[in-house]
């Protein structure tokens, strides 16, 4: 699996990579714009994110900037549904607005800091993505 992580606190990023990557290949980014900018590089070269996981309180473009944006992406590169990537928002705010807006606007999954693997496990068998 490859996969897109998108964290701006070091030690949440280093944890993510850490627990992720017994799953495939992982990519970091420090903020949404990196994210959107690793994305379509992928996209564009071929080499498709199968999951992507978005904090959504990071400076600048936040994840949820980030979460319309990437859609936005995938329709403009007119990429086939089967090689769009699942996008996790991970956030440590529960606020139902937030989580709410995320699934509007595409999100597949929510998961809440501190995270709790097994939580996020599930998840990504939900997904269908382990």
């Amino acid at each position: 699996m490859r996969i897109l992580l998108a964290e701006d606190d070091y030690a949440s990023r280093k944890f993510g990579i850490s627990f992720l990557s017994k799953y495939g290949e992982v990519d970091a980014t420090v903020d949404g714009e990196e994210a959107i900018a690793a994305f379509e590089f992928a996209a564009e070269d071929g080499e498709y994110y199968d999951l992507i996981c978005l904090d959504i309180m990071m400076p600048g473009t936040d994840g949820i900037e980030a979460l319309y944006r990437i859609r936005e992406a995938e329709k403009r590169l007119k990429l086939p549904e089967e090689k769009c990537p699942k996008i996790i928002m991970v956030s440590a705010l529960s606020d139902l607005n937030y989580v709410d807006g995320a699934f509007e606007l595409g999100c597949d999954g929510y998961a809440n800091k501190p995270l709790d693997t097994d939580k996020f496990e599930d998840v990504l068998r939900k997904l269908e993505l382990i």
